[in-house]
């Protein structure tokens, strides 16, 4: 290091770069321990909520525009997290959507099983919330955090981890000597590139169609998903207030041809050929907005750390949408890092001690993996021709759908229950 990038040096503990929901996340959650000085980085601007919040409490008229198009399923183990660190009641009051059924059946046969949230005991199965809901609400708190540094419309330039303390230079010259860096910069992270952790990866061989939709019948609290043989696709309800319950953000998994093929009709006849497909559950598609097509692609890093460097979120893992558990896992992923570098900064050992990652790496990595197996699974499964894989599935959907025990234990764990609620809370 040059003696004049010397005097342009600051120190940090923790560098977080992407302020995602992941590691937005994380910053908060290390908030809560003094003793930590966090350093969030951002080639963005700060999250703002796309809706109208005065509009969203008084349930005024809404048109399909009006809705960020992007938008996560929240378990209700991410639901705590996000309670834990004081952010769940700012964005329950700009828009939620809590759902208390699912659908799912196979457009080819007979077989289809419903999910209840009465048959857990509980009030609903989770929430639908606009992305943009939960990022202002992070981004927010985080302002307010006097151990917490964030430069948005800032990029990472450069990155050594060969050293002893991991340096950070960013596209301004300003040079960040930190103990741990934390890539969260999502599925194409240049900072695991730059580590050089390898990947598996591999193409679905689908497109993720993603809008919102007017439908004609209230969805009710309901989320459907029907499994075409070209890809799943899911209706998740927004916001249910009445009579404001007749809009959906859909999610339509389709292989490279057929979504090129959608996304160039218009706005008419997409919504025909998404009634058709959907067979009219919520009768006529009346209004759709804007339509973004995202190519789907599995990738799982082989190990989530390095000395000073750990990966969190899309940057470690990525998978099929078909479930809605992608943020979940990243989520999952910044709370167990927060616990681990808590402990360690509590007991007086560095936060990027290989030891203390490790346990991180352990913790996380199988639960990762395990998800990503079965999400793999029923992918392969539903979109597999043979005519005995076809009544294998319509005949186990059958079977699941009249099984109360193993229907509460998926439920069970859909809403993340065998997570458990994180060390740290905001007060």
């Amino acid at each position: 290091m040059s003696s004049e990038e010397e005097l342009n040096c600051a120190t940090t503990d923790v560098v977080i770069v992407g302020a995602g929901m992941v590691g937005a996340t994380l910053a908060l959650a290390l908030a809560s321990c003094e003793k930590l000085r966090v350093t969030l980085i951002d080639g963005g601007q700060p999250g703002q909520f796309v809706g109208n919040q005065h509009q969203s409490q008084a349930g005024a008229d809404y048109t399909v525009d009006d809705f960020d198009i992007r938008v996560s399923a929240i378990t209700h183990a991410s639901k705590r997290l996000l309670q834990n660190l004081g952010v769940w009641s700012a964005i329950e009051q700009k828009r939620v959507s809590p759902y208390q059924g699912m659908k799912v059946w196979d457009a080819d046969g007979t077989g289809n099983i419903t999910f209840d949230a009465a048959d857990v005991y509980q009030h609903e199965l989770g929430h639908i919330v606009e992305n943009s809901a939960i990022l202002s609400a992070l981004h927010y708190a985080l302002q307010r955090c006097e151990n917490i540094t964030c430069l948005f419309g800032r990029s990472v330039a450069q990155f050594e981890s060969a050293t002893a303390n991991p340096v950070v230079t960013l596209d301004d010259g300003q040079v960040l000597r930190c103990l741990l860096v934390v890539a969260a910069d999502g599925a194409n992270s240049r900072l695991r590139q730059w580590a050089n952790i390898p990947t598996r990866e591999w193409d679905y061989q689908h497109h993720a169609i993603i809008c919102t939709v007017e439908t004609e019948k209230p969805h009710r609290g309901v989320a459907r998903q029907r499994f075409l043989d070209t890809g799943p696709l899911a209706f998740l309800p927004l916001f249910s207030a009445q009579p404001q319950d007749r809009f959906c953000s859909i999610v339509w998994s389709a292989k490279p041809a057929l979504a090129t093929s959608l996304m160039q009709l218009q706005d008419d006849a997409f919504s025909q050929a998404l009634e058709n497909a959907f067979e009219s559950q919520l009768g006529k598609i009346k209004a759709v907005s804007k339509r973004v097509s995202i190519p789907l692609r599995q990738r799982h890093a082989k190990y989530y750390i390095k000395s000073g460097f750990a990966l969190i979120g899309d940057a470690a893992h990525t998978i099929h949408p078909l479930a809605g558990q992608g943020v979940n896992l990243g989520l999952a992923d910044a709370m167990v890092l927060a616990e681990e570098l808590i402990k360690a900064a509590n007991s007086g050992v560095s936060v990027g001690d290989t030891r203390i990652l490790a346990r991180f790496e352990r913790r996380r990595q199988g639960s990762n993996l395990a998800m990503m197996g079965v999400m793999e699974g029923f992918k392969r499964l539903f979109s597999a021709d043979d005519v005995s894989l076809r009544w294998l599935r319509n005949t186990g959907l059958k079977l699941f759908d009249q099984s109360t025990f193993i229907k509460k234990e998926l439920i069970s764990q859909a809403m993340g229950e065998r997570v458990r609620v994180p060390l740290f809370e905001r007060q």
